[in-house]
């Protein structure tokens, strides 16, 4: 059985007086465990796509398969983390992931329980020694770090990343990405990350889906990473294979962007 798999979908709003069509054919499969990175040009609807996995957008036509199950609301099993991280402002660190932990796993888990589970997210992100401070008084790193934690702890089958490091400067990014390899390589679970940086796409991802320009837009290409975790940045930087792949998605960009230009 095809774990998460993405069929002939298509997503189209109705306007004034027509119908734009913001996705077109869409066809994709992926894999238990894999991480799939998603990049292309603003417009391209990377964002909406991801929005459909996660069923908060209904799809137009198509359908959306997890695990032979039919993808048409939001659930536990599909997190998302955006840009924004989305965290209370009213509550702790260790009570925003709570409210998570408390909605999936109430009934299931008992008290105890969800709190050692609430710790172990918690220091798979390291951040169990601001757990009783509030949003407001940490870095906006460490906001998405608990925000990545609350997501964990409804274990999800697929982890969505909507540019969760976008908002975030150099430094600070570069260290979460290494985070997110590390939780990628402890968990083993299935990642699908929306991104503008080409860096980050080849540095994190075992594929590559690289869109077309919209509207209509589609996939254009889809481009395997070849080179062997756990990853190292300095080290990639003069290995032939990110060289590669990185020159690879830099020229799809850049003919789309031509293109486009030209038509324009």
């Amino acid at each position: 059985m095809k774990y998460l798999q993405i069929d002939r979908v298509c997503k189209s709003y109705p306007g004034k007086g027509r119908v734009t069509e913001v996705l077109s054919d869409i066809r994709l499969t992926i894999d238990k465990g894999e991480f799939v990175s998603i990049i292309g040009h603003s417009g391209c609807g990377k964002s909406t796509l991801l929005n459909l996995i996660a069923g908060l957008t209904d799809i137009t036509t198509g359908v959306i398969k997890l695990e032979g199950r039919e993808v048409n609301a939001p659930g536990p099993d599909r997190a998302v983390v955006f840009q924004n991280h989305s965290l209370l402002p009213w509550l702790s660190v260790y009570d925003n992931v709570k409210l998570a932990v408390t909605k999936v796993f109430g009934s299931t888990k008992s008290r105890a329980e969800r709190h050692d589970w609430i710790m172990q997210t918690l220091e798979l992100v390291q951040m169990t020694h601001a757990i009783g401070q509030r949003p407001g008084e940490i870095s906006g790193g460490m906001r998405q770090r608990v925000g990545i934690a609350r997501a964990l702890a409804m274990e999800p089958k697929i982890l969505l990343l909507d540019e969760p490091f976008g908002a975030l400067d150099a430094l600070t990014r570069a260290h979460l990405q290494d985070a997110v390899m590390d939780i990628h390589a402890r968990l083993k679970n299935t990642m699908i990350m929306i991104t503008h940086d080409v860096d980050e796409a080849v540095l994190l991802a075992d594929r590559i889906v690289m869109m077309t320009n919209g509207p209509a837009a589609t996939i254009g290409e889809v481009l395997p990473v070849a080179i062997p975790r756990p990853r190292d940045r300095i080290v990639l930087a003069s290995n032939p294979d990110y060289v590669r792949t990185r020159e690879a998605v830099l020229r799809f960009l850049y003919e789309r962007h031509r293109f486009v230009e030209a038509a324009e």
